[in-house]
């Protein structure tokens, strides 16, 4: 039985890059193995995919009797809806420890560092299995992407020497202009709806019984936002109300002013303002020095709500 390799629901760049190269690992190694996703490809990840020769993985959201290896997620909300009935064999993850439990023993690669990508290169190097230029280059975008080309404090110097070693297997020679290129793409939303805006990044969270939504955009201007900011707010408030959330957020982070603006809709704003000790205005704040959901914003908000 083939293993499916595959990330969150709404996958970014990371999530679909370590799913492929988990994949080609696997299969180095003896294990048969399909890279999978769960949700459409964002504009980044399509940039990466056609730059270093890519289909997308296949769209796969039922894995009932499958054997499945995690990638980029071990929180439950943001697996396949039948993660119960199917068999976890291994989970590759850089986030705080979730709540998927297992019947059976997992391989388990759980690191503190900026990108699951990382992580899989560390496998490759246990394995001692050498990587292709293709998947080199992937990798290597994907930890670009999360650690927002180094400035994010997710960011270890493991990425950074390992982004070094992928970049002289991929043949680039300036990966920090390589980035740069993924961000414009990614600050390109000028007729994109912004339902689908506020989905891009979204992971959905149970905190201590609340169910909170928190999605992100991370662009080179916040200036792009100022004529839909309004709709995007409007938005967010619609999509709390309709999947009956506590609160819903959406981080607006500018990466070369780094810091984020955070849009709020909630039942109850004061447990935000207690979080960071921050007085929303009309439901916004501005984070100096914001830029990582998982490290500056979750670990806040998730305590206060008990």
């Amino acid at each position: 039985m083939a293993i499916y390799t595959c990330g969150h629901t709404t996958p970014d760049s990371d999530s679909i890059c370590s799913a492929i190269s988990l994949g080609y690992l696997l299969n180095k190694i003896g294990r048969e193995a399909i890279p999978a996703r769960q949700g459409p490809v964002s504009p980044e990840t399509q940039f990466i995919l056609d730059k270093f020769g890519f289909e997308a993985p296949l769209l796969k959201t039922e894995f009932a009797g499958e054997e499945l290896f995690i990638t980029d997620y071990s929180d439950k909300g943001q697996a396949p809806a039948d993660i119960d009935q199917a068999t976890v064999v291994g989970i590759v993850d850089h986030h705080k420890l979730g709540d998927i439990t297992t019947s059976t023993p997992l391989e388990c690669w759980i690191r503190p560092v900026g990108c699951t990508n990382t992580i899989v290169k560390e496998m490759y190097d246990y394995h001692g299995v050498e990587i292709p230029v293709n998947i080199a280059g992937i990798m290597l975008c994907a930890i670009l992407s999360d650690t927002v080309i180094f400035k994010s404090p997710t960011c270890t110097p493991i990425d950074m020497k390992i982004v070094k070693e992928l970049a002289e297997i991929a043949g680039i020679n300036d990966f920090a202009a390589l980035g740069m290129e993924m961000f414009k793409v990614k600050s390109a939303v000028e007729g994109v709806p912004v339902r689908d805006l506020i989905l891009r990044d979204y992971k959905p969270f149970d905190m201590h019984g609340n169910a909170v939504g928190i999605g992100q955009l991370e662009v080179i201007d916040l200036a792009i936002f100022d004529s839909i900011k309004d709709d995007l707010e409007a938005d967010l408030e619609d999509l709390r109300a309709e999947k009956n959330l506590h609160t819903a957020c959406l981080i607006l982070t500018d990466i070369m002013k780094e810091g984020s603006e955070i849009l709020v809709a909630s039942v109850d704003n004061s447990i935000f303002e207690t979080a960071f000790n921050k007085e929303l205005v009309d439901g916004k704040v501005w984070l100096d020095g914001c830029l990582s959901r998982k490290k500056q914003i979750i670990p806040f908000l998730e305590p206060a709500f008990a």
